[in-house]
């Protein structure tokens, strides 16, 4: 194993994910690609575009890079190859980005079942069945 796509997403599980992703790269002397899905809500006012002074998707993609890489910060040096967020949809942009940087494990954490889940599915149910590798879920303690 060469290389482990680590998809976070900031929530408070994202840590316990990437810890997981983390003890994989090291036993397996594998590089970390941290991966972060961001989107613009689709009923997002047109008049919050206006206030801000910048691109929002330019102010949503520095922020989830800082992110990123606070996250990372305490991981050994040299572990993270490379940090890459894109306006995606979660599932699509992990599963795309697995191949363009050809890894070889999708690490990504779980999410309990609400009710518009169990319509659309999850993301890490929609990578799993559409990603063309192995996906590791990992699951928070309940």
């Amino acid at each position: 194993m060469k290389r482990i796509l680590c998809a976070l997403d900031g929530s408070k599980r994202a840590p316990m994910v990437l810890a997981a992703a983390a003890r994989l790269a090291e036993l397996a002397d594998a590089k970390l690609v941290l991966f972060r899905a961001v989107s613009i809500p689709v009923d997002l006012p047109t008049e919050v575009m206006r206030v801000t002074d910048g691109n929002l998707e330019e102010i949503l993609r520095r922020n989830a890079r800082t992110d990123l890489e606070r996250g990372a910060q305490d991981l050994p040096a040299g572990l993270v190859e490379k940090y890459v967020v894109e306006l995606a949809t979660g599932w699509d942009g992990i599963c795309r980005n697995a191949i363009e940087h050809q890894v070889d494990l999708i690490v990504l954490g779980s999410h309990g079942y609400g009710g518009i889940d169990r319509l659309l599915g999850t993301t890490a149910g929609k990578v799993v069945n559409h990603a063309d590798r192995n996906v590791l879920v990992v699951r928070t303690p309940l």
